[in-house]
């Protein structure tokens, strides 16, 4: 049901679904809780929503702490983005390392991104819509981030069209994570 890519982060992975295309149009299944299942993967999402991107935008790096963190399953319907993923659990091998997941509304390929990651992406083309599944809902007092330019994460912008929300988060190296 899909291609599975495993990503240099533990537990983040690149989920290709099938995609049928004909004389009408592409059909895709993003999710199917069964072969979730199978995977070890999350299947009780609370939440989805979408956001829609000029080009040039960047949203990042977002996440929610504890006791309201949340898994992600996220993926492109329209445009192309670059999406990143940040490992910021503290005892993980990988901390404070990144990785880069090419998104469009053509392969319609998910991110399916665990507790304990930062996500953010940036908009490649005129225009994006990204969607968002997570496992808990959206609780404002745990909502955090980090920096988008304080990882190494050489984006293909210096100056980016951000929020002023994202553009004061803190930077990585004076971030004490509760993961």
């Amino acid at each position: 049901m899909f291609e599975i890519q495993e990503s240099k982060l533990q537990g983040c992975l690149k989920l290709t679904p099938k995609t049928f295309i004909d004389r009408r149009g592409q059909f895709t299944k993003v999710f199917h809780e069964k072969a979730f299942m199978e995977l070890g993967l999350e299947t009780q999402f609370t939440e989805e929503y979408f956001s829609v991107s000029h080009q040039g935008v960047l949203r990042g790096m977002h996440f929610q702490t504890p006791p309201e963190d949340h898994i992600k399953l996220v993926y492109c319907t329209r445009g192309h983005v670059l999406d990143v993923v940040l490992d910021i659990r503290k005892d993980s091998p990988t901390y404070g390392q990144f990785d880069l997941f090419e998104l469009n509304g053509e392969s319609v390929s998910c991110v399916y991104i665990p507790k304990g990651f930062a996500h953010g992406f940036y908009t490649i083309s005129e225009g994006s819509t990204m969607v968002y599944k997570v496992s808990t809902v959206h609780a404002p007092n745990n909502d955090e981030g980090i920096l988008w330019n304080s990882f190494g994460m050489k984006w293909p912008d210096e100056s980016p069209v951000i929020s002023e929300r994202d553009a004061g988060f803190t930077e990585l190296s004076k971030f004490n994570s509760p993961f």
